[in-house]
């Protein structure tokens, strides 16, 4: 890709021009400094990370580190990777033709050497896109030495009739084709051993030595490579001496707390759909979602060594969006309003992200997911409502004074009389909230505890039925579930009825 007419086109009008080549590390300093100075962001769309792993990538870069970024899979190690490409200086000039990025102040290809000493100051120059200056391998076991360094090509070799011992006869691999730009590795302990063994020539002496033959090529790279922890992974690991040559190790990590990851999944998320439906989605059911993963997260039935992707928050929530959009395609509603009873279809995105250890295997995918979202949706309800566990406080806090009345004692009333409500999932709005409305206090609660407008009745709907799930999940009221209807009931009825909650919602 070359630049604008505006940059010199020869090796002459380059000297001319007063341009100074500057080496890849250096080059990103500089760059670096720049935007620190100008309190620019150095990488958008990076949360969380900023008091922990942006610093020490910082320092790295400015040390003019090789980096390694350990971590789980899903902590953004790719994305900071690729980010990194922003340090790189915009459009940089290299000779025209060359495989290798040639600087044309300092080749180093027998192609653009003998090029410039044929042509001289009238050597053609091209200028290249920091985007290009980026390569990136997935380190797979089938990956050879040939694919990242390069190999002989005898083809090329009786084609143009060179020796094998001759650069021309060379294919070069995705490593020298980099030069002068950054080279990322991705899950460097799936690449074998002896492959990484081929690395240690980069990481030490810069250059590169193809078999045994005496063609040495000096190359500019800043590399950069991802990984599991060691412990982590029984797929491979990192030798030792070639962890010995990376500079800088940073260890990256899930989001710490429930804001980072849910700005994450909003980022990430595809929730607003190309229908003329407006998408409400109510901060609660968010931070349901992202509950599920801190709740998989501390699960002794998910292998922690595994880890939980921010992928699995990611497709739940693309899930759920996806049951309210199929609802009100359906139903000709004008608005996409998740509901609680949404979180039973997100479930494809949460078994499928989960690794689990041998007794969640046992109790099955699909169950321990219920439980994720069952305990996700009682430690939200708890944050926003008062503890339905927790006995009634003294009125004015007064030894021997009567206590203050039961918050949900109409809901729970309403119930106890052997009243039930219904609900289905592609139900329409309407019909929704009127079985809601059934339920004598419920709107009063929700909308005290969550604030809400009455006026605002899609998440006032909503809030209502978090409320009745939020007292199921803590006991107080029975549920049933049918396919795609729940129904929620007296829990002291439900046990003669042999109803409540489900075998595959019972707790571990």
């Amino acid at each position: 890709m070359t630049g604008t007419s505006s940059h010199p086109s020869t090796l002459g009008d380059l000297r001319a021009s007063g341009y100074e080549v500057l080496p890849v590390k250096e080059e990103m300093r500089r760059n670096l400094i720049r935007k620190l100075r100008a309190k620019e962001v150095l990488f958008p769309g990076i949360v969380g990370f900023d008091e922990t792993v942006i610093p020490q990538l910082v320092n790295a870069v400015l040390a003019k580190h090789d980096v390694i970024l350990l971590g789980l899979r899903g902590q953004a190690k790719t994305r900071i990777a690729r980010l990194l490409v922003n340090l790189l200086d915009e459009y940089i000039p290299v000779v025209r033709g060359s495989e290798i990025n040639d600087n044309p102040f300092a080749p180093v290809s027998n192609y653009a050497s003998v090029l410039i000493a044929e042509h001289g100051d009238a050597t053609p120059i091209d200028w290249i896109h920091r985007s290009t200056r980026y390569g990136e391998k997935l380190a797979t076991p089938d990956v050879t030495v040939a694919d990242l360094i390069g190999d002989i090509d005898p083809i090329k070799a009786a084609n143009q009739r060179l020796s094998y011992s001759h650069e021309g006869a060379i294919h070069f691999g995705i490593i020298p084709r980099t030069n002068r730009g950054i080279f990322v590795i991705n899950e460097l302990p799936d690449l074998q051993p002896r492959i990484q063994v081929g690395l240690f020539n980069i990481m030490q002496e810069k250059d590169i030595q193809i078999r045994g033959f005496n063609v040495r090529i000096p190359l500019d790279l800043s590399i950069v490579f991802t990984a599991n922890p060691e412990d982590y992974t029984n797929r491979g690991s990192i030798i030792t001496p070639l962890k010995d040559r990376i500079d800088s190790q940073i260890l990256t990590h899930y989001p710490k707390s429930l804001e980072d990851g849910m700005e994450i999944t909003r980022q990430e998320a595809w929730r607003v759909r190309e229908t003329d439906s407006t998408l409400i989605m109510p901060e609660y059911i968010e931070q349901i979602v992202e509950m599920v993963a801190v709740q998989a997260r501390q699960s002794e039935f998910v292998d922690q060594q595994s880890g939980v992707s921010a992928r699995m928050t990611i497709a739940t929530m693309e899930a759920l969006v996806s049951n309210a959009e199929r609802r009100a395609i359906i139903n000709g509603d004008d608005a996409i309003v998740p509901r609680i009873i949404d979180l039973q279809h997100a479930l494809p995105g949460i078994t499928g992200k989960v690794e689990l250890v041998f007794e969640g295997e046992q109790e099955g995918p699909a169950k321990v997911a219920r439980v994720l979202v069952n305990k996700a949706v009682r430690e939200v309800f708890t944050m926003y409502f008062p503890n339905p566990l927790e006995r009634p406080k003294q009125r004015g806090g007064e030894k021997g004074a009567a206590p203050l009345p039961d918050p949900y004692a109409a809901i729970l009333k309403f119930f106890g009389a052997g009243n039930s409500v219904t609900l289905e999932d592609m139900m329409s709005f309407d019909d929704y909230r009127n079985e809601l409305d059934k339920v004598p206090g419920l709107r009063d609660m929700t909308i005290r505890h969550l604030g809400l407008s009455p006026s605002n009745p899609y998440e006032l709907a909503t809030g209502m039925e978090f409320v009745l799930d939020g007292l199921h999940q803590n006991s107080k009221i029975a549920k049933g579930e049918v396919s795609t209807k729940v129904s929620y009931s007296d829990m002291l009825g439900s046990i003669f009825t042999m109803r409540g909650r489900a075998d595959d919602e019972d707790e571990y």
